[in-house]
Order: structure tokens, then sequence, then C-alpha cells
């Protein structure tokens, strides 16, 4: 091989990606993951959505999400409630503790997304994006397909 493969570059981009945005994190004193803070984000998005398909739509493991929600949980940030239609399963709600740490994950987020796109026009910003979009929904498609085998 004379040069990285896509997936290579892929990988180191989204460890270093990772990584920036756990500093960032810290140093906005936060002290949440990247996981937790991500969890945070996709129940502001997804409102009263089932532990379930909350893990679904964010695609991770069911224990892995229970993991995050308990954490944030006990730091107040989110609460968990039977739903109605089915006592069995728990809908997922943000506190409003949890505002001031959305605004801060924003921040931090556009802070390192600043930095890895650093010389990009807007029109390649949107290209990279989507065009990542289109990785994510063709490899969570096969990943379905897999469990539903």
């Amino acid at each position: 091989m004379d040069e990285p493969s896509l997936g290579f570059v892929l990988v180191d981009a989204a460890r270093l990606f990772r990584g920036r945005t756990d500093r960032a994190f810290d140093a906005a004193g936060l002290g949440l993951t990247a996981g937790e803070a991500r969890t945070l984000a996709y129940v502001n998005f997804h409102p009263g959505l089932r532990q379930m398909a909350l893990a679904e739509k964010m695609n991770v493991e069911p224990m892995t999400l229970v993991g995050f929600l308990d954490r944030l949980e006990a730091a107040g940030l989110v609460e968990r409630e039977a739903d109605p239609k089915d006592r069995r399963a728990k809908t997922v709600s943000l506190t409003p503790a949890a505002t001031p740490y959305l605004a801060a994950i924003r921040a931090a987020g556009a802070l390192v997304r600043a930095e890895a796109t650093d010389g990009f026009s807007e029109g390649e910003r949107q290209m990279l994006r989507d065009l990542l979009l289109r990785v994510r929904a063709n490899l969570a498609r096969e990943h379905k397909c897999r469990d539903e085998r």
C-alpha cells in the first residue's frame, strides 16, 4: 500500500476527533464523556423516546446506553419514566438542569468542528457532512440487516 486506505484515514480521523472532543469537554468543565454528551444531545433531539429506540437511533448497544443514562440520571440531567403505553418500557427526557450542559456541548463541539475543518470552504464542510451521513447510513443498514438474520 502506497497510501492509507479510506478505512484507515476515517478511523484515525474519528479517533483524533473523539480525543479532541473529550479535551474540549474537559476544558469546559462538563464532567461528561463524549458518549454521555452525545446521549444528552440525542435525548434533546428526541425527547420522550423509549430507551431501546434511543439506542437504535444512536447506533449503540442498549447496555452501552444504559450506562450513559445511569450516570446522566445520577447527575440529575435526564429522567427515565415508565412509558404510559407499556409500563415495562422506559422513556427518557432531559431535566431543566441539562440546559446549560447542552449549551456547553454545542460550544465545545463548534470549537472542535472549526479546528477539524480549518481551511475548508462552507461547501466542503457541507459535502463532508453529507458524505459521512451516507457512509453512516450504509453501515447502519448493513448492521441492521446482520442483526435481523
